[in-house]
């Protein structure tokens, strides 16, 4: 995925979400930026994102929270939880509510950059897999099909 894929980057600080945008534009990836939990579940509601990365922090809401209403809205997203709170209790915490990542601040733009492409190429892989299921079902129900089919024989003319 990498090139083209869409960011939802929600964290209260303005120069954090101004940074992280020009980095990943900067890098060919389409970024939407909230300042807060509502904002972003709004955005989530109209637009189709990738990945989240989420503040733990927001003002109007836990990032946890906030994890399991962007769960609803975008359920295949990756969502990444970077804080600047870290400790083992979060950590644990986030991953239990959804995060599929965690990313301390400050962060290195390295380390963030490889999490996010990390996490788009689990992203692919869980959409290939769910499509080679489809297609697996699809294939064995058009084989049952034709075999309860009625088997009607016509009259020689």
């Amino acid at each position: 995925m990498g090139k083209h894929a869409r960011i939802l980057v929600a964290d209260d600080d303005e120069s954090i979400r101004k940074i992280l945008a020009v980095i990943l534009e900067d890098r060919g990836y389409t970024v939407d930026t909230a300042k807060n939990g509502k904002q972003a579940i709004e955005l989530s509601k109209n637009n189709f994102y990738n990945l989240a990365l989420i503040d733990i922090r927001l003002p109007d809401m836990e990032g946890t929270r906030l994890l399991s209403s962007l769960r609803e809205t975008v359920p295949r997203m990756r969502k990444v939880i970077i804080t600047g709170f870290p400790s083992m209790q979060n950590a644990v915490e986030a991953l239990n509510k959804g995060a599929d990542a965690y990313v301390t601040k400050p962060f290195e733009v390295e380390k963030i950059l490889k999490t996010i492409k990390e996490q788009l190429a689990k992203q692919q892989k869980e959409k290939k897999f769910s499509q080679d299921k489809v297609t697996e079902f699809i294939q064995t129900r058009v084989k049952e099909l034709e075999e309860t089919k009625p088997v009607t024989h016509r009259k020689p003319k």
